[in-house]
């Protein structure tokens, strides 16, 4: 690799790197929502959910204790609402994901 490309990639992730590391599991919560969630669920504290059986976000905790649905999350939730994909996070997703939640309480 030639040295000013090097220097490039060098300074990009130096850039990039730090603004990601100051994240909160909140922030990175609701980016993961916002990213694979929104289009059914209202994932904010104000606002309908676009497709009307999926529950607000701000209303789960409501429904079930936020902490419990981390087993759920990590097997892949199957149910929840008709025509709801499978997911299976990760362990920092879900940490992550129950962040969010919870500060929505």
């Amino acid at each position: 690799m030639q040295r000013s490309a090097f220097c490039v990639l060098l300074l990009i992730s130096c850039w990039i790197l730090p603004s990601h590391a100051a994240s909160t599991p909140e922030q990175r919560g609701r980016a993961f929502a916002k990213a694979h969630c929104a289009r059914c669920h209202a994932i904010g504290r104000t606002g309908e959910s676009a497709f009307k059986p999926a529950p607000p976000f701000r209303t789960l905790h409501l429904l079930y204790p936020i902490e419990t649905l981390g087993e759920a999350l990590a097997e892949g939730i199957v149910t929840g609402h008709p025509a709801m994909p499978q997911f299976e996070l990760q362990p920092p997703q879900i940490n992550d994901l129950l962040s969010y939640l919870k500060s929505l309480e």
